[in-house]
């Protein structure tokens, strides 16, 4: 008898397995299913292009004819293009102010909107609101507030007696106009900021109240470095942002980067020789170019990250 029990459990313990393994095969299988159109459009919009135009960075490609092979000829091209050194000091030039820029103004308005006043809603509400605009309404809006003549910037400016700027077709001053508008959009870092201060314990306030340290001081010593690993993601996307920036310049300057490139950012001259050329290959090696540089750069803020990130780990 009891051999013949063990062995009945024995068999619905076997029938248990196979109806399990049954079951996880076919959540498996769904699993498959569901992942498989995020998969297939990775796939098709973004890993296939990449490939394909990792390709055509090789070739002389002007859409017309068949890609001609050429090896090495795109990139060691970059190196003698004025024009593209100019665009890659433009666009340095522009991440230099705009990413720190941007990080301050967020970190700045993030403190002043983590106290408690009346309308917070409507002010967290309000310095967002930039971030969800798109680009091309964001920088037409901006175009009117830079009219030379009509402008509110240079209107606000005549009150004091102050001539304002061309600032669009001004070389002196067409950069830093984009430089500006891209601070304004300091409203996701401000969010990002925002949330990070919910999360440090208010007993640190308190502590640093009682031995008698001042506001500043709270925040540069305590707010800081609690916020040093928002500081990090937030540097890290600000970059990769920072060099990618299109509509705004394609906008402001009717696609030209004008005056004098000024404003020849490289997303905007990688367009010029894609579209105006028709240089679909050089176009190509130019984007890879780009990608390298912000690889390049993230990298390295990845090795300073055990200098300047305050963990948990660290405190041990």
């Amino acid at each position: 008898m009891a051999t013949t029990s063990t062995t009945a459990v024995a068999r619905t313990t076997r029938q248990g397995r196979r109806k399990l393994s049954g079951l996880r095969r076919r959540e498996a299988l769904w699993c498959y299913v569901f992942m498989a159109p995020a998969v297939l459009g990775v796939l098709v919009f973004a890993i296939g292009p990449m490939i394909a135009s990792l390709w055509l960075s090789f070739t002389s490609y002007d859409m017309l004819s068949s890609p001609e092979f050429i090896g090495l000829k795109n990139y060691t091209k970059l190196f003698a293009d004025k024009l593209f050194l100019k665009s890659l000091s433009v666009t340095m030039l522009y991440a230099v102010v705009v990413v720190p820029g941007t990080m301050l103004m967020g970190l700045v308005v993030a403190i002043l909107l983590n106290a408690k006043i009346p309308a917070m809603g409507f002010f967290r509400s309000a310095y967002y609101l930039p971030s969800v605009i798109g680009g091309v309404a964001v920088a037409r809006v901006w175009a009117m507030l830079y009219n030379t003549d009509h402008g509110l910037f240079n209107i606000i400016l005549g009150w004091f007696g102050i001539d304002g700027p061309a600032w669009l077709s001004d070389e002196r001053w067409a950069l830093w106009s984009l430089i500006f508008m891209g601070i304004w959009g300091f409203g996701g870092t401000m969010l990002i900021y925002l949330a990070g201060l919910q999360g440090i314990p208010k007993e640190l306030y308190e502590a640093a109240s009682v031995d008698g340290a001042s506001k500043f001081r709270q925040q540069i010593h305590i707010t800081v470095p609690m916020l040093s690993n928002v500081t990090f993601f937030n540097l890290v996307m600000g970059i990769i942002g920072a060099l990618q920036v299109f509509a705004e310049p394609f906008v402001l300057t009717n696609g030209t980067g004008n005056p004098n490139n000024s404003t020849l950012l490289l997303p905007l001259y990688l367009y010029r020789v894609a579209f105006s050329y028709l240089e679909m290959g050089y176009a190509s090696a130019i984007a890879w170019a780009v990608f390298a540089i912000t690889l390049v750069l993230t990298a390295l803020v990845f090795r300073s990250l055990p200098l300047w990130v305050h963990t948990e780990a660290g405190e041990d």
